[in-house]
């Protein structure tokens, strides 16, 4: 035996193997550990006398091996095969109760924790016991900092409504002296109480109505709202004569009537209307703010934007042989804006008949009826009555002709019917209006001019110059230092007008359109998940779960995913059917998701802020209204 060792190179000499029993055995797959430390290390050291005393100079490293104990051959083998029967390890079960890493499964419950015994319990040391609590006493300033003397019930009131700073005469000490910049002043200077303005009808007040002017490109709806401000005062004769001057440098004399609505240098060159102008009159007994939406298909968000500040929408058609049936067809505009302002809630319609002074149609009584027979129709059923919401007038834009005052005999003889500021003065019905209801305004634009102001229109409730209100979705609050009606300023402004407010504590970049100042007792809701009821217009394929369109209420504009279809309903019964898609002309309850959290309302508590419409690549798709916000 000693010799085959020595013919292979080996030691013979050396020390036999000796196998651990305790040793855990190697699976392929799992991750190999000791099953306890080993055996050497796991005793306890020996006495003193197994350890050589190490000299005074010696390395670290040295002194490391010196303090290792010794052991001879037969103590560690002694050692190796001392250890307890409950350490040794069967190969077949250690494969049993560890499975392979790719066998996990998520729906395996996880293991419960082990509950110790009582004995196990009353084996382990109480550590937290054997632990000193110190008592530390708390330090000098401290202690003057929480001492409060006692003082008699008038002195300690006294000194809380004084703001607790002690003599008023007493400077503060340099070392509590804090440096603040401007913001922080007028933060700290807002109120932190909230007073409810209440509204009183002192009688002298002017009913205010908000009158949206929409139609096709080219219809001639600046060119009216410019001879109504003219023919109301707001612009003088000079004003008129300047632009007339400016219109017809630039070639475009019939134009400029437009221009004291489109202030725009690129819509004067154009002729086209982008942004909503505003604008606005007064008559005998009510005050009219005109919002001048933009006709051309581009610009359709924008008109959406001021149809949701309007009580009253005019809509201006041109009588002009071939314009008219260009702007009520398919693809024009006439047919879109009357179905997007009955979305917006606006109840009454006036129908203005332009260009009728035009050489191809010269006041023809049948193109006027014409043009009311084609359009009734469609408007009944966008949900207007003809009875009780629509009136339809025929009007010149250029001349001002049945706009404020009757022409001559020769013109129109054959209507009999009022002039349009005779309408909506005395027989246009009055507007209903919250005054009592919580403040929210809805937010249509913003700007900076030594501060903050926002642009909108008050939906319910009073606003007085120092109210605290509080900007939603973002929670911040902030006081109203400022107040404008129609630009003139005031110190209170109510339901129904249309206002600028400067506001303090907030900064412009922070507000975006579609933003909303609520009372801070009463704030409106912001979800992002919400059920709706809407009514397919025009789409060419099926609607169903993971569609995205973009939505369109009050005026915020905010991308929408379409969750789920809940159910389709009858229209003729009102029948519920479960459903996954939805087609064009079904109405349906669907679950839309946003992006971003913005602000809505249930249709049934707040219906200004509960409709909606759908617009996808540029048309109009669908319209509803809000019935819960689910989160």
């Amino acid at each position: 035996m000693t010799d085959d060792r020595s013919r292979r190179g080996l030691n013979p000499n050396a020390q036999a193997f000796v196998p651990n029993p305790g040793a855990r055995p190697f699976v392929p797959g799992q991750p190999y550990m000791f099953a306890t430390p080993p055996p050497m290390y796991g005793q306890p050291p020996p006495p003193f006398p197994l350890y050589q005393q190490p000299p005074q100079m010696m390395t670290a490293h040295m002194m490391q091996q010196h303090r290792m104990p010794i052991h001879t051959s037969s103590q560690m083998q002694q050692m190796h095969y001392q250890q307890p029967s409950q350490q040794q390890h069967n190969v077949a079960n250690l494969q049993q109760q560890q499975p392979p890493l790719d066998a996990w499964d998520a729906d395996d419950p996880e293991p419960e924790p082990e509950v110790p015994t009582a004995t196990e319990v009353a084996a382990e040391p109480v550590v937290a016991a054997a632990e000193p609590i110190e008592k530390t006493e708390p330090k000098i300033s401290e202690q003057k900092a929480n001492y409060e003397p006692e003082l008699p019930r008038e002195a300690k009131s006294g000194s809380e409504e004084s703001g607790g700073c002690g003599d008023k005469g007493s400077p503060a000490p340099d070392s509590v002296a804090e440096v603040k910049t401007e913001e922080d002043d007028e933060m700290t200077a807002l109120p932190t109480k909230f007073k409810r303005t209440v509204f009183v009808d002192d009688g002298i007040r002017k009913e205010h109505v908000n009158i949206v002017f929409i139609g096709h490109v080219d219809a001639g709806k600046s060119t009216i709202g410019g001879q109504l401000m003219y023919l109301t005062g707001m612009v003088d004769k000079r004003t008129l004569e300047k632009y007339e001057k400016e219109a017809k440098d630039k070639g475009r004399e019939s134009w400029y009537l437009s221009w004291a609505l489109d202030t725009n240098d690129e819509e004067r060159e154009k002729g086209k209307t982008v942004e909503c102008g505003r604008a606005f009159f007064e008559t005998e007994k009510k005050h009219f703010t005109i919002l001048d939406a933009p006709g051309h298909k581009s610009f359709v968000p924008n008109m959406i934007s001021g149809a949701t500040q309007a009580d009253l929408a005019v809509l201006v058609i041109s009588a002009r042989k071939g314009e008219f049936e260009t702007g009520f067809d398919r693809g024009g505009q006439t047919r879109e804006h009357a179905m997007l302002v009955k979305t917006a809630g606006v109840r009454h319609m006036i129908v203005l008949v332009n260009k009728m002074d035009d050489p191809t149609v010269n006041w023809d009584e049948q193109r006027f009826k014409e043009i009311q027979n084609k359009l009734t129709p469609y408007l009944r059923k966008c949900g207007y009555s003809p009875k009780t919401d629509i009136a339809y007038i025929p009007v010149s834009g250029l001349t001002g002709a049945f706009l404020k005052d009757r022409p001559s005999a020769e013109f129109g003889p054959w209507y009999t019917g009022p002039c349009f500021i005779d309408y909506v003065d005395n027989m246009l019905p009055a507007m209903s209006r919250d005054y009592e209801g919580p403040v929210r305004v809805i937010i249509a634009d913003k700007y900076s001019d030594m501060g903050t102001i926002i642009i909108g229109k008050i939906e319910s409730g009073v606003i007085a110059k120092g109210d605290m209100v509080t900007v939603m979705p973002n929670r911040t609050s902030v006081q109203v230092i400022q107040l404008w009606s129609d630009d003139v300023e005031t110190e209170k402004v109510m339901s129904g007008d249309n206002v600028k407010l400067k506001l303090k504590g907030v900064e412009d970049a922070d507000i975006l359109p579609g933003f909303i100042l609520c009372s801070p007792d009463a704030l409106c809701h912001v979800g992002k998940v919400f059920d709706a009821e809407v009514v397919i217009l025009e789409h060419r394929s099926i609607i169903a779960s993971g569609y995205s369109c973009v939505l369109h209420i009050q005026s915020a504009v905010e991308e929408v995913t379409v969750k789920m279809v809940i159910c389709t309903i009858d229209k003729k019964t009102g029948a519920k059917v479960r459903a996954r898609f939805v087609k064009q002309d079904e109405k349906c309850i669907m679950r839309l998701e946003s992006a971003e959290p913005f602000c809505l309302e249930a249709f049934k508590d707040f219906p200004q802020m509960g409709r909606f419409t759908l617009r996808d690549e540029g048309r109009t798709i669908a319209i509803g209204k809000v019935l819960k916000v689910v989160e």
